[in-house]
Formats: structure tokens, C-alpha cells, sequence
């Protein structure tokens, strides 16, 4: 509109230029003694010419390669409609070390498990590229929380049982599973600590089940928005924005906190960095981390419970890069993407890199610590 208006204002000067040089020429030959002007004749070739430019974007692109869904990491172009599975990772003590989690994992959810033992929390862990997988786990059981989760993401849940809250979710078109039919390792643990993935079971699984291994009529289409590596999201430029170093989760049981490091937030539990003894222990670490403030029901004595991961306009955080701010999120119905917008509405856009995605139970919310 701007270019417009200036180009409608050179047009009108060059005409009152045009129109007053024909007065003064008229005035001049009514002097025979004055000199005869010299008029320049101004033609459309030489009038000023406004060309609007618009600067094209154009997308980086790797020859056999894409960018993943999850991560917006590149991967091989082969797995671009590949689902990917959210495997169910026990998070007591005696459980760990994890294996896997930091060669394979492109989104880690930490979800409060059950309300007795101090808010026992258990990994939900989402992985793309799950045809190479040597060792993932240990695995345990399900809750409803996390079968409400999975459709927004296509995902088959992988997991050994669970309460029988869980079957009138599993009943679902949508909802599609592996339960106890994976390998088990002798880590002198008891049996419950011992099942893992391990090369060939997923594959065994997906044939014997006949689950489409590509997504299906209910994926409802990419989850995230994502900047690329080179033009990172940066929530200083939010006045709003808080500084972010450290940030201790209100989670009782296990108290895991993440401490910010070269661009990632790295995660610690039980006292101790987290590391992944089927890579080198290495530590786990996220470059995007999604809080949400969550309400929840209890089933029973015994402490199972639900989120309403399905819900309206409620507060968490977004954190990456040593700064965060506050969203809102919402979930429409089990099928539709969690959503997580700015405060002036706009959905936010996540660098790429993993992801961290916490519930948190919204009684214990106050005690979340960010510094």
C-alpha cells in the first residue's frame, strides 16, 4: 500500500510539473522579445518507475533427505510417512539406567504416573526413525493419559498392560498397541525391570498385528511449527522473557531438574545426570521444553489418576535458548494436536532439536522453579 501511494504522488507532481512548464510557456510567447524557452519534454521513458520486489525464501533442501516432523531434524526422505511408535520407559530408580533414549528419542514426555509414592513420574518416549533400534527401555505400563496423547501424533503406544482404566481407550480406531511382546535382557534386575525393544521386535510386531507401519486416515498432519538451525527462535527479543538456567521440576518422587549448557538443557534426576548406558553414557539433554500445567482426576486408593490432557487455555512454559515465557495451551479432542500460543495468541515456534513435554499436575504447579 506504501509503494502505491508513493507511485500515485510521482504521478501527480509530474503532472502539475507538466501542467505549470505549459503555463509559463503560454505567458513567454505572449513576449515577442522574450527569449523562447526551452521546454524539456518529459516522456515516459524518463518519468521515475517503482517496481515492487518481494524477496523470496527459498527452503534449504538435502537430496534424500527431510526435514523430520518431530524434530525438523534431517532424516532419510525414506521414512517421510513412516509412524512413529511412543514407547512407554519406567522411570523408578531401580529401573535406570535408560537405554536408548538419547540415540532414538525426538520428543521425551514426563508424565506424573500415580499419586501415591510421591508423584511417581514415567517417560512417554516418541520415536521417528525406530527401524534401527538396538536397545530402548526398560518398559512398563500405560495410563489413560497417555492413550488421549498418542493419536494427536499417529504413534502406536508400546508398553506392558496397565490398569483397566486403559481399555475403553485402547477400543479405539485410533488407538493401536504393543503390549508385553518385546525382548527381555538378564540385568540381574527383577522381571518387571527387564523387557526392552531390540532388533526385529517392532518389525515382528507391526506384521503380527497388521498395523500400517505408515500413517494412517487419522493422522491429522504435522504437530509442531520450527524454525531452522540457522534463524533460531530468540525469546529475548519477548519483553515478557525470563531468564532460564536452571529449572527445578515440582515432580517429588524423582526431583528432576534441567540445567541449561551450550544451547541445551540437560536432565538430571534421583541427584544424578541422567545418561544413557546404550550410548556411551551420555546425558540427556533437550533443546526445546514444553511445561504445562495440567488438572487430573484419581481413579482410586491407589493412586491411579488421569490428566485432562484434552483442555482449554491453560498456562505453562516455553523454554529454550536460556530464556522462557509463558503460553497457554490447548487440546481440542484426542485426535487434534496439542497447541501452545504466545500471550498475544500466536502459536509459538520451537527450534529444531528435541523436545521435552512435562504435565504437571496443576496442585503442585506454584512450586515450579525457573531461575
Amino acid at each position: 500500500m506504501k509503494k502505491k501511494t508513493l507511485l500515485l504522488l510521482s504521478v501527480l507532481t509530474l503532472a502539475f510539473a507538466l501542467s505549470a512548464c505549459g503555463e509559463e510557456e503560454a505567458e513567454q510567447t505572449t513576449d515577442p522579445a522574450a527569449p523562447e524557452p526551452v521546454i524539456q519534454v518529459i516522456t515516459e521513458q524518463s518519468a521515475p518507475v517503482i517496481e515492487e520486489t518481494t524477496e523470496e525464501v527459498v527452503e534449504e533442501s538435502r537430496e534424500g533427505m527431510y526435514r523430520s516432523e518431530l524434530s525438523n531434524e534431517w532424516i532419510d526422505e525414506s521414512l517421510r510417512d513412516q509412524r512413529p511408535i511412543a514407547v512407554m520407559v519406567d522411570n523408578e530408580k531401580i529401573a535406570l539406567p535408560h537405554f536408548g533414549l538419547t540415540k532414538y528419542a525426538d520428543v521425551v514426555y514426563e508424565i506424573t504416573n500415580s499419586k501415591l509414592n510421591g508423584g511417581v513420574t514415567r517417560f512417554m518416549v516418541l520415536v521417528k526413525d525406530w527401524g534401527n533400534i538396538d536397545q530402548l527401555g526398560s518398559i512398563r505400563s500405560v495410563r489413560p493419559t497417555n492413550l488421549q496423547i498418542i493419536p494427536e501424533w499417529n504413534a502406536v503406544i508400546c508398553h506392558d498392560g496397565g490398569p483397566f482404566y486403559i481399555d475403553d481407550y485402547l477400543a479405539k480406531d485410533y488407538v493401536e498397541n504393543f503390549s508385553g511382546t518385546f525382548g527381555r535382557v538378564n540385568n540381574g534386575k527383577s522381571r518387571e525391570y527387564t523387557e526392552y525393544i531390540l532388533p526385529g521386535d517392532l518389525e515382528k510386531n507391526f506384521a503380527n498385528k497388521g498395523y500400517s507401519t505408515t500413517y494412517n486416515e487419522y493422522y491429522p498432519g504435522p504437530h509442531y511449527k520450527f524454525a531452522s538451525e540457522d534463524n533460531q527462535v530468540d525469546l529475548s527479543s519477548d519483553a515478557t522473557a525470563i531468564t532460564a538456567n536452571h529449572i527445578q521440576m515440582p515432580y517429588e518422587h524423582n526431583k528432576p531438574f534441567l540445567d541449561y549448557k551450550d544451547g541445551l538443557y540437560y536432565y538430571s534426576e534421583y541427584g544424578s545426570p541422567h545418561v544413557d548406558a546404550g550410548n556411551n553414557n551420555e546425558q540427556l539433554s533437550f533443546k526445546n521444553l514444553l511445561l504445562q500445567n495440567a488438572r487430573y482426576v484419581v481413579f482410586d486408593d491407589h493412586g491411579y489418576m488421569m490428566f485432562h490432557s484434552i483442555d482449554y487455555n491453560r498456562e505453562g512454559y516455553y523454554i529454550t535458548n536460556g530464556k522462557a515465557i509463558k503460553v497457554t495451551w490447548s487440546k481440542s479432542e484426542e485426535l487434534s494436536p496439542t497447541r501452545y500460543y504466545d500471550m498475544d495468541g500466536n502459536e509459538i515456534t520451537l527450534n529444531t532439536g528435541r523436545t521435552y513435554v512435562a504435565l504437571v499436575p496443576d496442585d503442585i504447579w506454584s512450586k515450579l522453579e525457573i531461575e
